[in-house]
C-alpha cells in the first residue's frame, strides 16, 4: 500500500509540474521504449531458438550413442562369459593396418588447424600443400568417393563428416587470400612467388596463366587506388602510390618470370626466375627423408612411424610441366598491360588533378613523384630492367603524367588570368561610373576631384610624399617596388590610377608567385650545375620551364588584351557621342591608365618576360640601352619583342584616348574663338582690341631732310586669342601637361591651328562676298588680324621633324590668308610696318614663353637680343634667353647651365633659327622635364646634378 501511495504521489507531482503536451510526449517515449524492448526480446528468442534445438538434437544423439555404447559393452561382457579364457592376440598385419589408419586419421584431424594457422601467418603455399595432402588422405581413406557416406571409416568415425566439409572450404579461401596478396605492393618478391605457386597448385595452371593472374591483380589494384576517396594532400599520396605500384610491378615481374639467357651469369642486383625456383622446390623430387609436406614437429610424434610412405614423402605435382616464359611473350604481355593500364591511369589522374586548385600543389605532386622515381631503390637498375622486359627505355612521368600536369597547369593559368580579367573589367567599370557621377553629390571624394583636375593633385601635400626613411636611405638601396608620393605626382599618377594598378599588380603577383613554384628556384647558372648533383635523375622536372613561361606570357597578354578591349569599347562609346565633361574625365582616366600600366605593374613585365624579367635585369637593360647611343641598335630577343608590343599597344590605346580628349578640347575652345572672330560689329572689334605700341621712325622727305613721324602697331594679340591660348594651357595643365605624350601635344596644337585657319578662312570668305551692311575691313583691323595670325602660327606650330609635311600644308593656307589681310594694308605702310611688326612679335613671343610654356616648350627657339641695346629697350621684361623653361629658378645640371650661358653669349640679334638640338637636350628642356629629371636622376651618371650630391636625391623618389 505504501508503494502504491508513493507511486500515486509521483503521478500527481508529474501531472502538476508538466503540461498536457509534455505528458503526451513522455507517454509516447515510454510506449516506444516498451515496443523496442519487446522487439529485442523477440529477436533474442528467435536467435537462440535454433541453438536450443541444435543442442537438444545433440543431446538426443549423445544419449543414443551412449545407449549403443552400453549395449556394445554388455555384448562384449556376455561374449566373455560364454568363452572363458584369454583371447588370442590379433594378427600383426591387422594391428599394423589399424595403427596406420589411426595415424592417418590423427593427421587428417590435425591438418585443418595447421592449415588455418599457416593462412593466418600469410604462408599460403604451405597451406596449399597441406590442403593437397588432406585431399591425398581423403583418397587413401576413401572419404571423397561418391559412396563416402557408406564407407566403414565414416561409419565408425562420424566426426570425419565435419572434417571433410571443413576441408572443402580451404581451396577457395587459399585462392582468395593469395590473389588478394598479389594486389599489395609492399609484400616481398618471395611472398608473391609463393602466392602464385599456391594458385598454380590449386588451379593446376601454367606460368603464363600465373603471369596473367599477377598482372590482372595489379590492374585491379590500380583501379582500386584511383577510386579511393581523395581529400587535399591525399592526392599526392595517391599519385605517388600509383607510380610506386607501377615500378614495383615491373621489378617483381622481372624477379618472378624473367629467365636469363643461357650462358649469361645472373645479376645479383636484379633477381630473376624466382617463380620457377619456388615451383621446383615445391614439386621436385627430394632425397629420402628430406622432402614431404609434414613439418618436423609432426615427424617427432609417436604415431608418425605408422604413416604410409606415400603420405610421408607426399609432394604436390602439376599436370603440365611449368615451362619458362619466353622473353618475347613476356615483353608483349607487359607492353599490352602497360597500354591497358595507361588509359585508366590517365583518366583517373585527370580526375584527381581536378581537385588541385593551385600550381604550388601541382608542383608538390610533381616533386614528390620525382623524388620517388629518383630514389636509389627504383632508379638504380631501371634502365637495365626496361631493356630486358620492354626492349626500350620507359619513363612513366613522360608517358603518363607529364601531359596531364601540363593540361592542368594550362587550365589553372587560364582560369587565374580569366579571373584577373573579369575583376579588372569590373574595377574599371566601377571607376568609370564614379568618375562619370555628378560632381555635386555628397559622396564626391577627394580622389575623384584629383581625377577631374590633376593640377590640384600635383600641388597638394600629403604625408606620403616622401618616404619615412628618405633622409638616410639612398635611392639605389631602396626597393624598386616602393614608390613615393612625390614620384607619383611627378608622373601625374593619381590615387585612382595607383589604386587600380596596385590591385591588378597584386593579382598578377599572386599568380606569378604561384606559377614560379612550378619553375626552378635557382638562376640559370645554378640550374646548369644541377645535373651533376643528380646524375641518376629519372626525368627532368624542369624541362617544361620554357613552355610554362610561354603559357604565362600568352595568358597574361590575353588578359591585357581583354582589359584593352574593355577600354576600347568605352572609348568607342565616348567617341560615338559628343563627350561631356564627366565623360572626358573617364576618357582621361583610361588614357593615364594605359600610359602607366607598364610602369606601375612591375609584375606584368615579369609575367611576360618570365624569369628574365626581374627588376635588376630590367635596370641593367635600361642602363645598357642608354649607353648604346643613338646610332647603335640593340638586338631584341622575341620575349623582349613581346613586351615591347604590349607596351606599344598600351601606348597606342593611351594616345587614342588622349586624341578623343584633344579633339573635344579643340572643338570647344576654337568654337568660342571662331564666334568672337566672326562678330562683325564695331563694338565687338573694340571689345577685342588690346594695347598698341607707338613708335617714332625717321623718314627722309622729298627735300632730303629727315622727318620724324610716329606709327602705331599692335604689340599684344586680341583678347580672344589670348583667351584661346590661356584656356588651352589651362586644359593641358588640368590633365598634367608635363606628362602628356609629345605626340598628343603636337596633335593638339596641330588641330587647334587647323581650326584657327578654318576660322580665318571663313572670315576671308565672308569679307570677299562684300555683303551689304557688314563692317568693312579697315587697315588697323587687318594689322591686328595679321599680328594675331602670325602669333598663333608661331605658338601653335610644332617645329619637330615629324610636323614638316603638315607645316607645308599650313604654310599654303597661311599664305593665302596673309595675302588677303595684307591686301587691306597700304603697300608703302606695310613695308614700313613689317620690321617693327616682327620685332613686336618676337618680343611678345619671348614675353609669353613662360605663360604659354606648356604649348611652346623649347621647340620654338628665338635669337636673344644683342649686347648693344638702345636705352629705349631697357624695360622690365624677362631675360631673353636662348632656351625657355617653365621653372627657370630651380637647379639644373651643371652641364646644362654651361650650355645655356655659352649659347646666350654666342647668340646675335639677327633672326636666324639656332642649330637643332639633340634629342637628349630636347627632352631635357621640354616642359616638365625637371619632374622627369627627379624621377630618373639616379640612372643618369653623366652630369653631377645637385640632386645627386646629398640626401636630397633620396627625397625625390
Amino acid at each position: 500500500m505504501a508503494s502504491m501511495a508513493s507511486r500515486g504521489a509521483e503521478a500527481e507531482a508529474i501531472l502538476e509540474t508538466h503540461t498536457a503536451a509534455e505528458l503526451r510526449e513522455a507517454e509516447r517515449r515510454l510506449r516506444a521504449g516498451i515496443e523496442q524492448k519487446r522487439e529485442e526480446l523477440r529477436q533474442m528468442v528467435g536467435e537462440r531458438y535454433r541453438d536450443l534445438i541444435e543442442a537438444a538434437d545433440t543431446i538426443a544423439e549423445m544419449r543414443l550413442s551412449a545407449e549403443r555404447l552400453l549395449g556394445s559393452v554388455r555384448g562384449l561382457q556376455r561374449g566373455g562369459v560364454t568363452r572363458p579364457g584369454p583371447a588370442p592376440p590379433a594378427p600383426p598385419r591387422v594391428q599394423e593396418k589399424l595403427y596406420r589408419a589411426a595415424a592417418q586419421l590423427k593427421l587428417l584431424l590435425d591438418i585443418p588447424e595447421r592449415a588455418w594457422s599457416a593462412m593466418e601467418a600469410g604462408r599460403y603455399l604451405p597451406a596449399a600443400r597441406l590442403y593437397l595432402l588432406c585431399r591425398h588422405l581423403h583418397g587413401l581413406l576413401q572419404l571423397d568417393a561418391p559412396r563416402a557416406r557408406y564407407s566403414p571409416v565414416l561409419a565408425r568415425f562420424p566426426i570425419l563428416l565435419r572434417q571433410v566439409a571443413a576441408a572443402s572450404h580451404f581451396r577457395s579461401t587459399i585462392l582468395q587470400e593469395s590473389k588478394s596478396l598479389l594486389k599489395s605492393q609492399t609484400v616481398s618478391d618471395q611472398a608473391v612467388a609463393e602466392a602464385l605457386c599456391a594458385i598454380m597448385l590449386l588451379e593446376d595452371s601454367s606460368p603464363r596463366q600465373a603471369l596473367a593472374d599477377f598482372l590482372l591483380a595489379r590492374k585491379l589494384a590500380i583501379q582500386q587506388l584511383l577510386n579511393q576517396p581523395h581529400h587535399g594532400a591525399g592526392i599526392k599520396a595517391q599519385v605517388c602510390s600509383l607510380m610506386e605500384l607501377l615500378t614495383t610491378t615491373l621489378y617483381q615481374a622481372h624477379a618472378l618470370f624473367y629467365m636469363m639467357p643461357e650462358g649469361v651469369p645472373p645479376d645479383p642486383a636484379l633477381p630473376c626466375g624466382l617463380l620457377f625456383s619456388t615451383l621446383e622446390s615445391t614439386t621436385g623430387q627430394q632425397p629420402a627423408g628430406k622432402g614431404g609436406v609434414l613439418e618436423d614437429e609432426v615427424k617427432l610424434s609417436s604415431w608418425f612411424r605408422y604413416l604410409p610412405e606415400s603420405v610421408v614423402e607426399f609432394q604436390p605435382t602439376l599436370r603440365t610441366l611449368a615451362h619458362p616464359i619466353s622473353q618475347d611473350y613476356l615483353r608483349d604481355t607487359l607492353q599490352k598491360w602497360i597500354a591497358m593500364c595507361s588509359e585508366d591511369i590517365r583518366a583517373g589522374v585527370s580526375n584527381l588533378l581536378v581537385y588541385v586548385k593551385s600550381l604550388k600543389g601541382l608542383a608538390g605532386i610533381r616533386d614528390a613523384v620525382w623524388e620517388l622515381l629518383t630514389s636509389e631503390s627504383i632508379s638504380q637498375n631501371w634502365d637495365v630492367l626496361c631493356r630486358r622486359l620492354l626492349d626500350k627505355p620507359a619513363s612513366f612521368w613522360e608517358d603518363l603524367l607529364r601531359q596531364l600536369f601540363l593540361d592542368r597547369l594550362e587550365i589553372l593559368t587560364k582560369e587565374g588570368f580569366e579571373s584577373i580579367s573579369s575583376s579588372s573589367k569590373q574595377l574599371l567599370i566601377l571607376a568609370l561610373q564614379e568618375l562619370e557621377a555628378k560632381s555635386n553629390t555628397s559622396a564626391f571624394s577627394k580622389h575623384i576631384q584629383f581625377e577631374h583636375n590633376v593640377a590640384q593633385f600635383l600641388w597638394s601635400e600629403s604625408s606620403s610624399d616622401l618616404p619615412s626613411d628618405a633622409a638616410w636611405v639612398n635611392v639605389a638601396n631602396r626597393s624598386q617596388f616602393a614608390k613615393s608620393g612625390l614620384s607619383m605626382k611627378a608622373q601625374a599618377l593619381t590615387p585612382c590610377i595607383q589604386s587600380f594598378c596596385s590591385a591588378l599588380d597584386s593579382k598578377l603577383k599572386a599568380r606569378l608567385d604561384d606559377l614560379l613554384s612550378y619553375l626552378p628556384a635557382e638562376s640559370s647558372p645554378t640550374k646548369e650545375l644541377t645535373p651533376p648533383v643528380q646524375p641518376r635523375s629519372s626525368f627532368d622536372r624542369y624541362a617544361d620551364t620554357s613552355m610554362v613561361e610561354g603559357l604565362l606570357r600568352d595568358h597574361c597578354i590575353a588578359c591585357i588584351h581583354h582589359v584593352l578591349s574593355c577600354v576600347r569599347e568605352e572609348l568607342h562609346g565616348a567617341q560615338a557621342d559628343a563627350p561631356s565633361d564627366t565623360r572626358l574625365h573617364a576618357v582621361l582616366f583610361m588614357a593615364r591608365l594605359c600610359q602607366s600600366l607598364s610602369e606601375l605593374c612591375p609584375h606584368l613585365k615579369q609575367c611576360i618576360l618570365g624569369r628574365s624579367g626581374s627588376v635588376e635585369t630590367a635596370l641593367k637593360e635600361t642602363r645598357s640601352t642608354k649607353k648604346l647611343g643613338k646610332g647603335k641598335v640593340q638586338e631584341v630577343n622575341p620575349v623582349q619583342a613581346k613586351w615591347q608590343e604590349v607596351k606599344a599597344e598600351l601606348l597606342q590605346q593611351s594616345l587614342a584616348a588622349y586624341q578623343i580628349w584633344s579633339s573635344a578640347v579643340t572643338k570647344a575652345l576654337v568654337q568660342c574663338f571662331t564666334q568672337t572672330l566672326l562678330l562683325d560689329t564695331a563694338g565687338s572689334v573694340l571689345a577685342a582690341a588690346t594695347n598698341w605700341d607707338e613708335i617714332e621712325i625717321q623718314e627722309e622727305a622729298e627735300s632730303g631732310n629727315s622727318v620724324t613721324s610716329k606709327i602705331r602697331l599692335p604689340m599684344q594679340p586680341s583678347w580672344y586669342v589670348q583667351c584661346l591660348l590661356f584656356n588651352l594651357c589651362q586644359e593641358v595643365n588640368r590633365v598634367g601637361g608635363h606628362t602628356l605624350p609629345k605626340v598628343t601635344l603636337q596633335e593638339l596644337l596641330k588641330a587647334c591651328m587647323a581650326e584657327v585657319l578654318a576660322a580665318y578662312e571663313k572670315l576671308m570668305d565672308e569679307k570677299q562676298d562684300k555683303k551689304a551692311g557688314t563692317f568693312p575691313m579697315t587697315q588697323n583691323r587687318a594689322l591686328q588680324l595679321l599680328y594675331d595670325l602670325r602669333y598663333l602660327n608661331i605658338i601653335l606650330t610644332a617645329k619637330s621633324e615629324e610636323a614638316k609635311t603638315s607645316r607645308i600644308k599650313h604654310d599654303s593656307r597661311i599664305e593665302k590668308v596673309t595675302d588677303f589681310l595684307e591686301g587691306h594694308i597700304d603697300p608703302f605702310d606695310l613695308d614700313v610696318f613689317t620690321p617693327h611688326l616682327n620685332s613686336n612679335l618676337n618680343r611678345l613671343v619671348q614675353r609669353t614663353s613662360v605663360l604659354f610654356g606648356l604649348l611652346t616648350g623649347t621647340e620654338n627657339q628665338y635669337a636673344s637680343r644683342s649686347g648693344a641695346l638702345g636705352s629705349q629697350e631697357l624695360h622690365n621684361i624677362l631675360p631673353l634667353a636662348s632656351s625657355q623653361i617653365r621653372f627657370g629658378l630651380l637647379p639644373l645640371s651643371m652641364s646644362s647651365s654651361r650650355k645655356t650661358k655659352s649659347a646666350t653669349r654666342n647668340t646675335e640679334r639677327v633672326e636666324v633659327p639656332p642649330p637643332a638640338l639633340t634629342r637628349a637636350e630636347d627632352e631635357a628642356l621640354r616642359p616638365g622635364s625637371l619632374f622627369r629629371q627627379l624621377v630618373t636622376e639616379e640612372e643618369d651618371t653623366s652630369a653631377p646634378s645637385l640632386f645627386k650630391l646629398g640626401w636630397l636625391s633620396g627625397m625625390t623618389k
